[in-house]
């Protein structure tokens, strides 16, 4: 099998331009914040940040502005080793994301997706010797769910297709049956199950499952992760393939990013064949050293990092 890249990202790569405020303004007022503050980021930026800050032999697919801010998202994926040849510049401004953040941590975001909205089905099946390279393919919905369907119908067999549906939306089900895994938190849980959701992850699984995927992970925060797929019980699940992976005790001082983080550092270690439990332990470690530091790609651990910082978890 041709695995020129251990995990192709095709998603989002957005400017954050963040200011601090005392508080938000009420409609028609202004309000003084601190200096601007930009930073790369975008669900599709991160994820391969991370992988490949790991180790993992990364490339990206995305659209990005010929302006600053696609300069600065470029050369943030260069500095981390992430290949860029899938990285396509014009069409619209970079994405942006708009943050105030007040004094208690809280942020309110206003996207502007500029070049992520013109990622298209056309430009995927142009990237198709992209895809056919790569051992795994993750996704995210910042990019227009037409794009998701064509990475999903240009998959060659035996590539494995992860997929975190955020900003949720309805999935068609040709998009489900690839996801192996689909990966969401619990608000993403409740929005595809709706009012059927149910009240604990055990049920949100098993509710997800029921729509089509291969397998299901449900990222729980300081609780870890619970992972599910059809079993027999023989791989240490309850049973019905459903698996609690418990999460380090870290000191969190900023979750954003944090599940990107997470997503790619579990498709990477499922392209190198680990079951799926034994990779979302590994993931979860590096969602934990992500919220250990402020700002999402600037927090991602180096695999020598995550060894030093964040111990292994027992299972049982």
């Amino acid at each position: 099998m041709n695995d020129d890249y251990e995990l192709l990202v095709v998603g989002s790569a957005n400017a954050d331009l963040v200011v601090g405020v005392e508080r938000r303004p009420a409609p028609g007022e202004t309000v003084l914040g601190s200096d601007l503050a930009v930073h790369p980021g975008g669900k599709g930026g991160n994820q391969a940040v991370a992988a490949a800050r790991l180790g993992a032999r990364t490339a990206l697919l995305a659209r990005v502005g010929d302006d600053a801010h696609g300069v600065l998202l470029l050369d943030a994926q260069r500095a981390a080793g992430v290949d860029t040849v899938g990285v396509l510049v014009g069409g619209a401004p970079t994405g942006v994301a708009l943050i105030t953040v007040d004094p208690s941590g809280d942020n309110s975001i206003v996207v502007s997706p500029g070049a992520n909205a013109r990622l298209t089905p056309e430009d995927v099946r142009a990237a198709g010797s992209l895809l056919s390279a790569a051992r795994v393919v993750s996704s995210q919905l910042e990019i227009p769910l037409d794009t998701v369907a064509e990475v999903v119908r240009t998959l060659r067999p035996g590539t494995r297709f992860v997929l975190n549906p955020s900003p949720p939306a309805p999935l068609p089900a040709e998009v489900l049956a690839a996801c192996d895994p689909l990966v969401v938190n619990e608000h993403e849980a409740r929005v595809i199950l709706g009012e059927e959701a149910g009240e604990t992850p055990e049920e949100w699984a098993r509710g997800l499952l029921a729509l089509g995927p291969r397998s299901v992970v449900i990222t729980l925060g300081a609780e870890g992760a619970l992972t599910a797929e059809g079993s027999d019980g023989s791989d240490g699940s309850d049973g019905s393939g459903v698996v609690r992976v418990p999460s380090p005790k870290v000191d969190a001082v900023d979750t954003t990013g944090a599940g990107d983080a997470f997503t790619a550092a579990l498709g990477w270690r499922l392209g190198l064949g680990e079951d799926l439990p034994t990779a979302a332990a590994y993931a979860v470690r590096v969602g934990a050293a992500a919220v250990t530091r402020k700002g999402a790609q600037d927090a991602y651990p180096t695999a020598s990092e995550l060894a030093e910082t964040v111990p292994e978890v027992p299972s049982r």
